[in-house]
C-alpha cells in the first residue's frame, strides 16, 4: 500500500487572490500603490492599531522599528536566545548590542521577571519574540516599559491573530512586527508590517522605507505625480509591492475563516495525540487567545538523540517536520562573535531538545492529522527508549 506523504507546508490560495493578484498585473501599477495602503488600512482594522506600515519582510519590519526608535550603537535591546536569527541580527545591524534573556520553563517566551536582572542605563528597547504565536504577558511588558522607560518592538511574526487579556497584539504602545512569509498564518509571499499608534511614528516608517525619499515621492511615476523629491534622511529600501498587498489583502478577507480551521486542526491534533504518554502537547493558557501558526509538541524527556530519532522514524512514513527553533547560541556566528554559551540559558537549551514541530496549515484534513499520530505512536515503539 503506498503512504501518502503529509508535508510540514502546503500552501492555500483561493480563486479570489489569485484574481487581485492577477487585477494588480493587469493595472500597470505593480510597486507600492493604492492597493498597498488598503492593505495597510485593513490590516491596522483588524488588529486594532491606529496605523500600519507594509514592508518586504518580517526582518525589514525589527530593523525598522529599531531605526525608527533611534537605537543604535552604544545602545542595547533585550531580547531572547529562542528565536530565529532575524530578530538579534536586526539589533546587531543598529550597531545596537542585543542582550539575551532565558526563556520560561514552561513556554517559548522571555522570562519577563529576570528581564530585569540585565537592565542598565544603556538598555533602550525590550524585543519579545511570540513562538509559534502565543504572546507574553502584555500588561507586564507595559509595566516594564513604563518603569524603566524602555521601547517595546514585539516580534509577531507568528502572532498575527493573537492577544492577552482581551489586547490584539498589535494594538499595544510602540510598535509590532508582523511576518507574511509564505508559510505564516497569512501571507504576501514575502512581505511584513509593523503597527503603530502614533502618526509620528507611522511617518518616520513610512520615511525610512523607501530611501528616505519625501512625501509622495512612491508615486512620482503616476498621473499626477511629480518628478521632483527630496532625500531627507538615510533610509532603506524596505517598500512593499501592490502584487504582494493584493495578495494580503484578500487573504485578510478570510482570515477569520483561516484561524478558525487552525483552532479546529488544534483540537483534532489533541484529540489524536492525547494518549501519546511520551509527548506534551501545546497549551494556550487563561485570557491568552493563542495565534496557532505553528504546532510545536514536546518529548517528556529532553534528549537531542531521542528527539533527532522520532524525526528520522516520522520522516520513514512520510510525515514532513521541522524544529522551531535552533537557539542562538548554537549559531557559530552567536557562539563565536557575541560569546553566546547553551549552559547561560539552560530552559531555552532544554525547549530545543525536545520540541517537534508537526504538519499544521488550513489545507491539513483530518485524516493526515491521524496519519500523523499514527506515525507518531509507531515511532514511539520499539526500541524507544534504547
Amino acid at each position: 500500500m503506498t503512504i501518502r506523504k503529509v508535508p510540514f507546508y502546503r500552501l492555500n490560495l483561493s480563486a479570489a487572490e489569485i484574481r487581485m493578484v492577477t487585477d494588480v498585473l493587469k493595472s500597470g501599477w505593480l510597486t507600492t500603490g493604492k492597493v498597498t495602503r488598503a492593505f495597510e488600512d485593513a490590516f491596522a482594522l483588524q488588529v486594532g492599531s491606529k496605523y500600519a506600515v507594509a514592508l518586504n519582510s518580517g526582518t525589514a519590519a525589527l530593523h525598522l522599528s529599531l531605526v525608527a526608535a533611534g537605537i543604535g550603537a552604544g545602545d542595547e535591546v533585550i531580547t531572547t536566545p529562542y528565536t530565529f536569527v532575524a530578530s538579534a541580527e536586526a539589533i546587531i545591524h543598529t550597531g545596537a548590542k542585543p542582550v539575551f534573556v532565558d526563556t520560561e520553563p514552561d513556554s517559548f517566551n522571555i522570562d519577563l521577571s529576570r528581564v530585569i536582572e540585565k537592565i542598565t542605563p544603556r538598555t533602550r528597547a525590550i524585543l519579545p519574540v511570540y513562538i509559534a504565536g502565543l504572546p507574553c504577558d502584555l500588561r507586564e511588558l507595559e509595566r516594564l516599559r513604563r518603569r524603566y522607560r524602555l521601547i517595546i518592538i514585539h516580534d509577531a511574526a507568528h502572532a498575527l491573530g493573537a492577544s492577552h487579556q482581551g489586547r490584539p497584539v498589535g494594538s499595544t504602545s510602540d510598535y509590532t512586527c508582523f511576518s507574511f512569509y509564505a508559510t505564516k498564518n497569512l501571507t504576501t509571499g514575502e512581505g511584513g508590517m509593523v503597527t503603530v499608534n502614533s502618526k509620528k511614528k507611522r511617518d518616520s516608517l513610512r520615511l525610512l522605507s523607501l530611501h528616505g525619499m519625501s512625501k509622495g515621492a512612491w508615486k512620482r511615476y503616476s498621473t499626477g505625480g511629480d518628478w521632483r523629491y527630496q532625500v531627507l534622511q538615510l533610509g532603506h529600501k524596505y517598500n512593499m509591492s501592490d502584487i504582494n498587498a493584493a495578495l494580503g489583502l484578500a487573504q485578510l478577507r478570510r482570515f477569520k475563516e483561516m484561524q478558525q480551521k487552525r483552532r479546529r486542526l488544534v483540537e483534532l491534533y489533541h484529540h489524536y495525540l492525547k494518549d501519546i504518554d511520551e509527548i506534551e502537547l501545546p497549551v494556550e493558557p487563561e485570557s491568552t487567545t493563542h495565534a496557532w501558526h505553528l504546532y510545536i509538541i514536546k518529548l517528556r524527556k529532553p534528549g537531542l538523540q531521542k528527539r533527532n530519532r522520532v524525526i528520522e522514524r516520522l520522516k520513514k512514513q512520510s510525515i514532513g517536520t521541522s524544529v522551531h527553533f535552533m537557539p542562538l547560541f548554537l549559531h557559530p556566528y552567536y557562539q563565536k562573535g557575541l560569546r553566546l554559551d547553551r549552559h547561560d540559558y539552560p530552559n531555552s537549551y532544554n525547549h530545543y531538545r525536545r520540541v517537534i514541530t508537526l504538519p499544521f496549515y488550513v489545507d491539513l484534513h483530518e485524516r493526515e492529522v491521524k496519519q500523523v499520530a499514527t506515525a507518531l505512536k509507531n515511532a514511539f515503539g520499539s526500541g524507544w527508549g534504547k
